[in-house]
């Protein structure tokens, strides 16, 4: 497995509230984890942070090598469920991160196996010769997307484009979608915030990975989002069989 990443503060925001980690568990396992945080002051950091912190430590904890896949997935829904828990406590317990939360994307890949899962309107995509959205946002522009109240050329310019309906944090309860799903030689799964998507279609996407070697992908893609503007923090991480 080939791993690199990037973040990037944007060219607008004075922080950056995205956090993520990525890196080997085992001999044939990798995982990979991005926040995207949200709150007042400085509390997107704390949630972005702690979330991908308390994920990574119980993925680690948690893992044995003699694991079936479907409780690999069972573990990696526990991580973000756990971690809901966590930031839930911190924000009740603390007036100055009241109403804080974050999205997650999370991907734990295991001898071509690949487990992944997400909350919010960060995403995951499957790319080779094709690019495939593997995630739904849960954000209110996808709704009206999916009950055909708009199009996804309207969500690009909706007033509510940044609104999600599910966040790490915000409520003592979470649902978490997971899938499980095989990975070929060449593929490579993108994981990454809106602040990317939001800057590039999926075409623009995959016209850079056609045309980059992976190593320099993230930062060819982080480039690319700040040329179109740069509105938001940038996090990119590749997992590449």
């Amino acid at each position: 497995m080939k791993i690199f990443s990037k973040t990037d503060t944007g060219r607008v925001r004075k922080a950056n509230q995205d956090a993520y980690f990525a890196g080997r568990i085992a001999d044939s396992a990798v995982f990979a984890v991005v926040c995207d945080g949200m709150g007042g002051a400085n509390a997107g950091n704390v949630a972005s942070q702690n979330a991908v912190r308390h994920i990574s430590e119980y993925l680690i904890k948690s893992y044995r090598d003699s694991m079936r896949a479907d409780e690999i997935e069972k573990m990696v829904r526990n991580a973000v469920i756990s971690a809901n828990i966590r930031l839930y406590d911190m924000s009740v317990g603390n007036a100055a991160l009241s109403g804080m939360g974050t999205t997650v994307v999370l991907a734990f890949i295991r001898d071509g196996c690949a487990v992944i899962a997400h909350v919010g309107d960060s995403r995951i995509y499957l790319v080779n010769d094709e690019i495939k959205q593997l995630t739904r946002d849960h954000s209110v522009v996808q709704s009206l997307i999916e009950i055909g109240k708009i199009t996804p050329e309207d969500a690009k310019v909706h007033p509510r484009k940044n609104v999600i309906t599910r966040a790490l944090g915000a409520e003592e309860n979470v649902v978490v979608d997971s899938a499980v799903m095989s990975m070929s030689e060449g593929d490579t799964l993108l994981l990454c915030t809106d602040g990317l998507t939001n800057y590039l279609d999926d075409s623009d996407i995959l016209n850079i990975f056609r045309s980059t070697d992976i190593a320099d992908t993230p930062d060819s893609l982080v480039s690319k989002a700040n040329l179109n503007g740069g509105g938001d923090n940038i996090t990119v991480v590749t997992l590449t069989m």
